[in-house]
C-alpha cells in the first residue's frame, strides 16, 4: 500500500495511506480507492472501472469523508467521460450518492464544469476529457495542501486557547488522512501537536454504529505514533466531568451560511457537553465544505442510514458496512425500528471556532463565514453585513 507522506511543523512527516488515486490500466482508466470497510485488519483497493461502482462505494462508505468525497466525484466525471460515458447522467448519479456531504457536489460540478468548458470553446470529447481530469487532480493537489495550511491553524488556535502546551483532544468520527488528499481536517491538528510535542492524550469516540473512530482514528493514530484510548460515545460524558478534556476537536460534512455544523451523529452532544464545561469545541473543514447556499441548520438535508447498521452486528470477518443478513447476525429482535442519522446539526452558538485553510472564524457569524469563503474562493463570497 503506498504512502502520501505529509510535512509536520518541523520536518517530522505523517505517513497516511493513498485514499484515491487515478490509475491508467490496459482496459482503460480506473479509480483505485482503498476500502475502508476493511479497516483496521486488511488494507485492500477497491479498483472502479465505471461510475456505477464508485456511487456503491460511496454508499456503503468503502469511501468517506467530506473532503476526499470531493476528490472521488471530480475523479468519477473524469472516469465517465475518459470512458465515454454521458457525463451530465455520471455527475447526477454522483452528486446525489450522499446528499449531506457538500464536498461531495462541489467535486462533481467542478470537473463536469470544465468538461462543459472545453466543450464549449470547440475542443472534442477526448480533450474535454483530459481537461476533466486535470480539474480532478488539482483539486486534489489544493486539497492535500488546505490540509497542512488547517492543521496550521488549528494548532495556533489550540496554543492561543490552551498556553501551555500537554493539550487532551477529544474527537468523534474519523478526519484524518483517509477522508482527505492529504493529511486531514480535525485529526491533521492533533498529529501537528503530536510531533511538536504537545498533544498530552487523544481521546477517540468509538463513533457508533459503524465503529469510524474505533476502526478508522485508532487505525491512523496507532501509524502515527500517538498516545490515544478509544472510549463509547456514551463515556464522553464522564471524562468531562473528570476534567481530562481540554479540547474537541471535529470535521464537518456541510456548513451553513449561518455556521451551522453537519457532522457525524454525535457530534451535537459533544457541542452541549464542552458548552456546559468550558471546553473549546473547534469545528476544521476546508472551505469547500462551507455551502452559502444553505441558510441555516435546518435546510440542511439529514442522511438517513438502513436500519440494519443498529439492529445487526457484522459476522467476524465481515467488511464493516456490509450490507443485509448475509452479512450480518441479529442484533435486535426481528422487526425493531431504528432511528439513524448519518449526522446531526450543531448550532453556531454551541462552536468556539471554524478553522480553514484561510484562517479560523471566531466567534462564528454568516458575516465571518462569508468573509472567509471569499478570500478562498471569491466567485462564492458574500458581502459582510
Amino acid at each position: 500500500m503506498a504512502d502520501q507522506s505529509v510535512e509536520a511543523p518541523d520536518g517530522h512527516v505523517s505517513h497516511g495511506v493513498r485514499t484515491v488515486r487515478w490509475e491508467a490500466s490496459s482496459d482503460g482508466p480506473v479509480v483505485v480507492l482503498l476500502d475502508q470497510r476493511r479497516l483496521p485488519v486488511e488494507e485492500v483497493e477497491l479498483v472502479c472501472t465505471d461510475v456505477p461502482a464508485l456511487v456503491e462505494a460511496i454508499r456503503t462508505l468503502a469511501v468517506r469523508g467530506a473532503p476526499v468525497l470531493g476528490i472521488v466525484g471530480a475523479y468519477g466525471v473524469a472516469l465517465a467521460a475518459a470512458r465515454g460515458y454521458d457525463v451530465t447522467e455520471a455527475a447526477n448519479l454522483l452528486a446525489q450518492a450522499r446528499p449531506t456531504a457538500v464536498n461531495l457536489g462541489y467535486g462533481v460540478r467542478r470537473a463536469a464544469g470544465a468538461y462543459d468548458a472545453a466543450l464549449a470553446a470547440g475542443g472534442g470529447a477526448e480533450q474535454a476529457a483530459g481537461v476533466a481530469l486535470a480539474e480532478a487532480r488539482a483539486l486534489h493537489r489544493e486539497d492535500a495542501e488546505a490540509s497542512s495550511r488547517m492543521a496550521a491553524h488549528g494548532l495556533a488556535l489550540l496554543e492561543e486557547l490552551l498556553p501551555g502546551g500537554g493539550f487532551r483532544v477529544l474527537t468523534h468520527c474519523n478526519t484524518g488522512a483517509l477522508v482527505s488528499g492529504g493529511a486531514g481536517t480535525a485529526l491533521a491538528v492533533a498529529v501537528w501537536a503530536h510531533h511538536k510535542g504537545q498533544l498530552r492524550r487523544l481521546w477517540v469516540d468509538e463513533t457508533r454504529p459503524l465503529l469510524q473512530g474505533a476502526r478508522l482514528t485508532a487505525y491512523e493514530a496507532a501509524r502515527a505514533g500517538m498516545a490515544y484510548t478509544l472510549l463509547t460515545d456514551n463515556a464522553a460524558g464522564s471524562l468531562f466531568a473528570a476534567g481530562e478534556v481540554d479540547a474537541v476537536l471535529i470535521g464537518a460534512d456541510r456548513i451553513a451560511a449561518d455556521g451551522s455544523v453537519a457532522n457525524k451523529v454525535g457530534s451535537y452532544p459533544l457541542a452541549v457537553l464542552a458548552k456546559y464545561h468550558h471546553v473549546p469545541f473547534i469545528v476544521v473543514a476546508p472551505s469547500t465544505t462551507v455551502d452559502l447556499a444553505t441558510p441555516d441548520g435546518a435546510a440542511i438535508e439529514i442522511e438517513q442510514r438502513p436500519a440494519h447498521e443498529v439492529t445487526m452486528v457484522p459476522h467476524p470477518g465481515a467488511s464493516a458496512g456490509g450490507r443485509g443478513a448475509a452479512a450480518s447476525a441479529p442484533l435486535a429482535p426481528v422487526g425493531t425500528q431504528a432511528y439513524n442519522p448519518a449526522f446531526d446539526v450543531t448550532p453556531p452558538d454551541l462552536v468556539t471556532a471554524i478553522v480553514t485553510e484561510e484562517g479560523a472564524v471566531a466567534p462564528v457569524t454568516a458575516a465571518g463565514l462569508a468573509e472567509l469563503v471569499g478570500r478562498s474562493q471569491p466567485d462564492r463570497g458574500v458581502p459582510s453585513g
